[in-house]
């Protein structure tokens, strides 16, 4: 029997620092499925964190690590020059930091999600891609991402899992490939709803020039990302909620195209991309830890 499809809705939160917010995270939660939690060095602050994993925790919306570079001024979106072992030290102490609030708050850690360069970084760079699988493997969590062969390959080798992200507020390039924040086009409500309906027939995403490509992640479901410091981004959510609950409405699809199941109902969707149990079941199996 074929293994059902599913889509949700990620968003990076709390990308605020002290008294400065960043994003409307308080109406954006109604929206989403998953946060992704700044750590502090690319926004974020111990106070902000807690705040936001407790809004998360009210509207049921599971929480990851969004860590970064060291980078506060550049919001973790300029490129740096840093060692493998520095990433990797980096990472954890992000990681461990949100999960320590986490702990505190009974919320159980349900994934990392690299920031902003370090997310690029991770697909461009073969060492920078293992400290941070690494960093991520330590906390027994999957690492949400761009499922290319060599992130696919070094989660495998790892033991981690990936869940795979397609983006609907920035733009992909001819070759499938994600362009930088700075560079892509303001994506509108209408965008993104044509964004997922012609992913949910095709597979495919427009890229900036007007080309459809592949985006490697139709044939197992993938997350949707949202970014909450882009202009106009509780419309764009709205836009995204809207379409997923279309697709539940109207059931899963066969082929390559993406239905949708309730996430509750997920299980072991991944394999073949990393460890074997799907997030959802790891999730929950930390929650009765």
């Amino acid at each position: 029997m074929a293994q059902p499809r599913w889509i949700e809705i990620n968003c990076d939160m709390g990308e605020g620092f002290g008294r400065w917010k960043m994003g409307p995270d308080e109406d954006l939660m109604q929206y989403v499925d998953v946060a992704n939690i700044a750590c502090g060095f690319h926004a974020g602050d111990p106070s902000t964190m807690a705040r936001t994993a407790r809004l998360a925790k009210q509207h049921g919306v599971r929480v990851g690590a969004h860590p970064g570079l060291p980078d506060l001024v550049g919001f973790g979106r300029r490129r740096m020059d840093i060692a493998a072992a520095d990433v990797h030290a980096a990472v954890l102490y992000q990681v461990g930091a949100l999960a320590g609030i986490l702990a505190a708050e009974g919320v159980p850690l349900n994934h990392v999600k690299p920031h902003g360069e370090l997310y690029f970084s991770v697909q461009r760079d073969a060492a920078t891609r293992d400290a941070v699988l690494r960093a991520v493997r330590a906390f027994d969590v999957p690492v949400y991402g761009l499922p290319t062969a060599a992130m696919r390959d070094d989660c495998r080798r790892l033991g981690v899992t990936l869940v795979p992200e397609l983006y609907v507020d920035i733009d992909y390039d001819d070759t499938g490939a994600l362009v930088p924040v700075a560079e892509s086009a303001r994506a509108t409500p209408d965008s993104i709803t044509d964004r997922v309906e012609t992913f949910r027939r095709t597979g495919q995403v427009k890229s900036r020039t007007g080309a459809m490509v592949d985006t490697l992640v139709a044939r197992q479901g993938s997350s949707i990302c949202i970014h909450s410091d882009l202009p106009g981004a509780l419309e764009n959510a709205a836009a995204a909620k809207a379409v997923v609950n279309k697709l539940q409405e109207s059931g899963g699809v066969g082929g390559n195209h993406l239905g949708y199941i309730d996430p509750s109902a997920r299980t072991r969707m991944n394999r073949g991309f990393g460890a074997e149990n799907s997030p959802v079941t790891r999730s929950a199996a930390h929650q009765r830890r």
